[in-house]
């Protein structure tokens, strides 16, 4: 029997999507000679890293499918360039204009305390545009379980956190120096010719600070920032951390492998027909068979209790939770106790958050050299 795609058999190794190290082996259709996708292949550090995707349990269409299909020809290598670390450190600072922080402080029915605020800008590494079109915008980095910066979201809201505009670093920073009339960093350039940008998960730095959590999987980082806030980070290894992927569609099986070995419960977004709850089931059945040790259910929660006109606007798990005072939430059990929705919203009770120290630049490095080797 033959076979449309194999591995490369040439000797040649690329950058692997996971840890980042030079010891992936490619796909390639042997009718055409050209490399799947970067997502498909297998890092040869099978222990230290294990990290593979097969085109054919992932159902690949090749060609036919043109939203995700980029040929790369076999005597080429992919492209993979991180944000430098010191863009991301320029956005830590300014908070007292960055509206989604702000909002959180002072505009929401029930403020939270600088504690709980200084919390998740430290752990998620939130960030400020103070100049330019997108002054006042929060910037939410995606930074993968290397420590490296894939990508980063510049979000504008408005003062109830809707969203205004939205955008990613590169394009901003390209602005604010047309505006000046100076050629934007090199880095840009080059950046942009990757493949693929936002392939990790939101928050997916914090996975090795909390190895044996359940994880909770939401669409936007606005909507894990948030249950975070309510729920608070971990502090014993029965509470879930929560994650985002981006937005609904970008869901897939190549992000969710850093997950192994995990309880997932995904908590996708309300929609007119249902259509987001459909498509993550689907999905989490799908990763179940691919990934061994790991299990994956969805949520029900939003979908069982919600009105026509809150599917019709599309809420989140966000626009719940903040209708309730935050402090309700902060004492009693386990989170992993997330099954009942009272007030319109969902309410367990995690343990009380000790606030932590404000933001050190330096929160995201530990996990480079910890896994590095």
């Amino acid at each position: 029997m033959s076979f449309r795609y194999s591995f490369d058999k040439s000797s040649k190794k690329f950058i692997c999507p996971c840890c980042d190290k030079k010891r992936f082996v490619r796909y390639i259709d042997v009718e055409t000679k050209e490399y799947l996708p970067s997502m498909y292949g297998a890092c040869d550090r099978v222990v230290k890293c294990g990290y593979k995707c097969n085109p054919y349990t992932d159902k690949y269409q090749g060609a036919r499918n043109q939203s995700y299909y980029v040929p790369n020809k076999i005597h080429s290598s992919p492209t993979i360039s991180n944000i430098p670390d010191d863009v991301l450190i320029n956005t830590l600072k300014d908070y007292d204009v960055n509206r989604f922080i702000q909002n959180l402080k002072q505009v929401v029915k029930y403020p939270f305390d600088e504690g709980s605020i200084n919390e998740v800008i430290g752990k998620y590494l939130l960030g400020t545009i103070s100049k330019g079109y997108m002054a006042g915008s929060v910037c939410f980095p995606f930074i993968n379980i290397r420590g490296k910066i894939r990508a980063i979201q510049v979000k504008q809201f408005d003062d109830d956190n809707k969203t205004i505009r939205t955008n990613s670093i590169p394009y901003v920073i390209k602005g604010l120096y047309k505006e000046i009339n100076i050629n934007p960093p090199s880095w840009i350039e080059k950046y942009n010719k990757n493949e693929s940008k936002f392939d990790c998960l939101f928050g997916e730095h914090l996975l090795s600070k909390y190895p044996n959590n359940p994880i909770a999987l939401v669409e936007a980082p606005k909507s894990a920032v948030y249950s975070s806030l309510y729920y608070g980070f971990p502090k014993d290894d029965t509470q879930l951390l929560w994650l985002a992927v981006y937005n609904l569609s970008s869901l897939s099986l190549a992000k969710v492998r850093v997950l192994k070995g995990r309880d997932v419960i995904l908590f996708p977004d309300l929609s007119s027909t249902g259509n987001a709850y459909s498509q993550w089931s689907e999905k989490a059945n799908k990763f179940e068979i691919e990934l061994e040790d790991t299990r994956f259910s969805v949520s029900n929660l939003l979908e069982e209790n919600a009105t026509e006109e809150q599917r019709l606007n599309g809420l989140d798990i966000a626009d719940f939770l903040i209708k309730s005072d935050w402090r309700d939430f902060r004492t009693s059990e386990s989170i992993k106790d997330i099954n009942v929705l009272q007030s319109d919203l969902p309410i367990t009770k995690v343990h009380s958050v000790k606030p932590e120290e404000p933001f050190n630049s330096e929160e995201w490095h530990w996990c480079r050299d910890e896994l590095d080797n």
